[in-house]
């Protein structure tokens, strides 16, 4: 691969000779360089075939060496190409120890991901120059590689038992002392936090409901639960709302001041202090939000990555997922849903936090208790969904001067009870609260 100006792409040839000279020396050798390199970051391709005997000798417990390197190369029909016997004769000779193999190894590695970032940045540099394309696939797919690179081959090591039975026995002790923890992310209704233990890393969370049940108002509860009282950084996608919408709700809901007399203006005097002090909490909140109407799923991938490698958010909230435009215009409506569902269950691995998406329900839950079939005819998202919640309450006419009863339903938990709990929602503030006494079922 020639760089700009014929420059020659970083390499270290001597490096990948030592490495290989290594492992024919110590039949053990391979084990220690297999979570830093493959065969593919080796520059000269003839080490990368040589590389590919030595493996394939070792899946069938023989030892790597001289003789049978070179037999093997000959069997695949690869000898001539790599330079024959005596190539492979230079390297056994190459290095006097394998003890610093995976110092070698990790030169082979570091050169080989220089090589990759410049082949991105040869694509992005001709996509770029493509008019065909649009600029926003150009960023998200220049960004999806560039993490793909960061991501490659991070695997850990083993740990013996003994490491790991005394770090899961201090977080059992922890969490009989203080009550109150859990091992993924609170969400400051301990009902629900008891069930699920959390919001977990790599969950993807739907929370569904009729419209004007509070799909929104809950998922500020909690996102203000996890942003303003236990300052964890909070992504907030509203897709639907203005941000300063969403934060005309965070105010009233944290100062306890009703939603339409912040709009009105019609303050009192006392009105102010709880105004300046919920204002300050919120400003102080590692709390982000993006309000792009009819936001492509590709805008939201690279957004929530951004926002990981930015803010380190620790969860993501999407107000809510039928309105993400899928790419695909041309496929039926559920065939996009489905497709945007995935795509977040995926984003949520990927980035290893919870994702947390708002969904409507079907009609012919009208009057019901919502149930998972209600929320299938969105294409997968039920089947993706580690995790389904539903809101559900009786229709009321007056809902402005009283706190409601309303049932958080966990209908789906892979891999925790599923249940049913009542939670308060404050309607005069736009806000869900817990209710005191109660506990799931």
């Amino acid at each position: 691969m020639a760089g700009d100006k014929g420059r020659v792409p970083p390499h270290n040839i001597e490096a990948e000779i030592a490495t290989l000279g290594a492992l024919m020396l110590d039949k053990d050798a391979l084990n220690r360089v297999l979570p830093h390199i493959r065969s593919r970051d080796f520059y000269r391709t003839a080490n990368g075939k040589v590389f590919d005997a030595i493996v394939a000798l070792s899946d069938r417990s023989e030892e790597p060496d001289l003789i049978t390197v070179t037999e093997e190369l000959r069997s695949q029909g690869n000898l001539d190409a790599i330079g024959g016997a005596a190539y492979i004769a230079s390297l056994t000779s190459a290095v006097p120890t394998a003890a610093n193999v995976e110092y070698y190894a990790r030169i082979v590695r570091d050169t080989s991901v220089r090589r990759r970032l410049l082949r991105v940045s040869e694509g992005l540099n001709s996509n770029a120059y493509d008019e065909r394309q649009e600029t926003r696939y150009i960023i998200e797919e220049a960004e999806r590689e560039i993490f793909e690179i960061t991501d490659e081959n991070q695997t850990e090591g083993f740990k013996p038992a003994r490491e790991i039975v005394n770090r899961t026995i201090d977080a059992i002790e922890r969490l009989y002392y203080s009550k109150d923890s859990y091992t993924g992310i609170p969400s400051g209704f301990p009902d629900l936090d008891k069930m699920t233990s959390g919001f977990q890393n790599s969950e993807f969370i739907v929370v569904g409901a009729r419209p004007s049940m509070g799909k929104t108002a809950f998922a500020l509860s909690v996102a203000a639960n996890i942003a303003v009282k236990d300052k964890i950084p909070v992504g907030f996608f509203t897709l639907e709302m203005s941000d300063m919408a969403v934060m005309q709700r965070l105010v009233s809901s944290e100062a306890r001041i009703g939603s339409h007399i912040l709009r009105t203006g019609m303050l009192k005097p006392a009105d102010f202090a709880h105004l300046v002090d919920a204002a300050g909490m919120l400003y102080d909140a590692p709390l982000f939000i993006t309000d792009t109407p009819n936001m492509k799923l590709l805008d939201l991938r690279a957004q929530a990555r951004r926002m990981k490698q930015q803010a380190d958010v620790k969860i993501i909230f999407i107000d809510y997922i039928t309105l993400v435009s899928s790419e695909n215009r041309d496929l039926p409506r559920h065939e996009q849903i489905a497709e945007i569902s995935r795509s977040l269950k995926a984003l949520a691995r990927e980035l290893n936090i919870p994702i947390v998406a708002l969904s409507q329900v079907s009609r012919d839950s009208e009057g019901k208790r919502p149930t998972l079939a209600n929320i299938r005819e969105s294409g997968s998202i039920e089947q993706d969904a580690d995790v389904v919640m539903f809101l559900h309450r009786a229709r009321s006419d007056d809902e402005n001067d009283a706190v409601i009863e309303t049932e958080l339903i966990v209908a789906k938990q892979r891999n925790g009870p599923i249940g049913t709990i009542k939670i308060a929602f404050v309607p005069k503030y736009t806000r869900f609260e817990s209710l005191a006494g109660n506990s799931a079922h």
